[in-house]
């Protein structure tokens, strides 16, 4: 099939490279354009741009698809199909218009749950059991398509956004291909008006923790946050993210370091600090991190 692939950061690109495999024509690349990054803040290309020139694909990443012109361009590359996945704009009806068979979505999380921004943040940081990829046909509202395919996955008791993310990218990258080899045969199915959830982009101030709430909350949020933006505690003035926690059966004083195997007290429970990083230093284990600044048993967090 002639496809234009729309996508941006890390999550989008197994999928390019699964649509290249597959043998797709990808006629045209969309991204956002390249941002300041690094400490010299030069323009940095989105992981899918440099992905599509390392392939020899075309690459395009309009600052609006909203223009006369911009439609135009899309119209022009006379597509079957786009494929979108974490593009980072809103597509106006137009542009959903524009290919022979609209255009699909790789949405990751089980619609109608967890639309919008952050569905992998917020199924870890609510406790869900499960969560999964959406094959879906875009419309205009958001996350609100038909849905094609759907694919369930656990959500491993310690198992961090970073984690999570990864697993649900290669999902989604063999989903849509087999949606697209059998795209005449599927069904689209109405997503229900129960259920309806929106994962709200992370703010950052939801990062600080608060040992006064449960074990279980804690460790949500921890491993939720978990690689960025990272919930973090303060420490002699010094800000630690902690990327990753297991639940103990402890109790103590709300932030209460218990042991010297930095096991905090929670409001309800403990968890164990197994993964920080100090402003400025790279992520360590817990060890490799208590040897460069030790937190004894009875530090107050």
């Amino acid at each position: 099939m002639r496809i234009i692939f729309m996508g941006t950061p890390d999550f989008s690109v197994p999928v390019l490279q699964a649509l290249v495999d597959a043998g797709h024509n990808v006629v045209a690349v969309y991204s956002q354009p390249p941002r300041p990054a690094g400490r010299g803040k030069k323009d940095r290309p989105s992981p899918v741009q440099s992905k599509a020139e390392a392939l020899g694909l075309p690459v395009r990443y309009p600052v609006s698809v909203r223009t006369d012109e911009a439609l135009a361009d899309f119209k022009s590359l006379n597509a079957d199909i786009a494929v979108v996945v974490a593009y980072g704009l809103i597509l106006p009806q137009s542009i959903l218009d524009a290919p022979k068979k609209g255009c699909l979505n790789i949405h990751a999380s089980l619609l109608p749950r967890w639309r919008g921004a952050a569905p992998i943040h917020r199924a870890i940081m609510a406790g869900d059991a499960e969560t999964g990829v959406c094959i879906m046909q875009m419309e205009a509202g958001l996350d609100t398509g038909p849905v094609l395919t759907r694919h369930t996955t656990a959500i491993g008791e310690t198992e961090t956004t970073l984690q999570l993310h990864d697993r649900l990218s290669d999902i989604g990258a063999s989903a849509i291909v087999d949606a697209l080899a059998d795209l005449d045969h599927l069904v689209p199915k109405a997503q229900p008006e129960d259920g309806v959830t929106y994962a709200a982009k992370i703010d950052k101030a939801e990062a600080a923790i608060d040992w006064k709430k449960s074990a279980v909350e804690i460790d949500r949020l921890i491993r939720g946050l978990s690689s960025f933006p990272g919930a973090w505690f303060d420490m002699k003035g010094t800000r630690v993210k902690v990327l990753g926690s297991v639940l103990v059966n402890q109790n103590g004083g709300a932030g209460c370091v218990l042991d010297d195997a930095l096991t905090v007290a929670c409001g309800d429970g403990a968890v164990r600090l197994t993964h920080l990083q100090r402003a400025g230093k790279s992520a360590q284990d817990a060890v490799q991190f208590l040897n460069g600044w030790p937190m004894p048993a009875g530090t107050q967090l």
